[in-house]
């Protein structure tokens, strides 16, 4: 069993690829697409690039066949994302979720940063009123 590469998203600024592992349809496929580049669409972001793997267990008496794993890179952060599911649309859903939020504590993250990065008025950042 080789990981068919499935591509890049072309409609979209970022290069994520989704691969399978296994035996998974290509149905499954877009709709894992289809939801991780919902979560990643959003404005402001840097450069965004990583990987997908999506892999169905060969088992049947696995509870959960349906896993994935993506380590996507977000400016210079490393996003790295785990679900397994009971079936391709629950996973699908899962991990745009886990994206989702790490996305948004990233972003605050970033906001954080950037909103402290400038110095209160007392320390001569801008609101501070100059008498001579």
């Amino acid at each position: 069993m080789t990981p068919r590469d499935i591509g890049t998203e072309a409609a979209t600024a970022f290069a994520v690829r989704v691969r399978a592992e296994g035996d998974v349809d290509e149905a499954a496929l877009a709709y894992v697409r289809t939801k991780v580049v919902a979560a990643l669409e959003r404005p402001g972001l840097p450069a965004v690039d990583g990987e997908v793997r999506v892999a169905k267990a060969a088992a049947h008496h696995v509870e959960q066949p349906w896993s994935a794993g993506a380590e996507i890179r977000v400016g210079g952060e490393l996003l790295v994302v785990h679900a397994s599911e009971a079936s391709a649309k629950e996973l699908a859903d899962r991990l745009q979720d886990r994206l989702r939020t790490r996305l948004d504590r990233l972003a605050d993250r970033w906001e954080t940063a950037r909103r402290t990065a400038t110095p209160p008025p007392w320390r001569g950042g801008p609101g501070q009123e100059r008498q001579g």
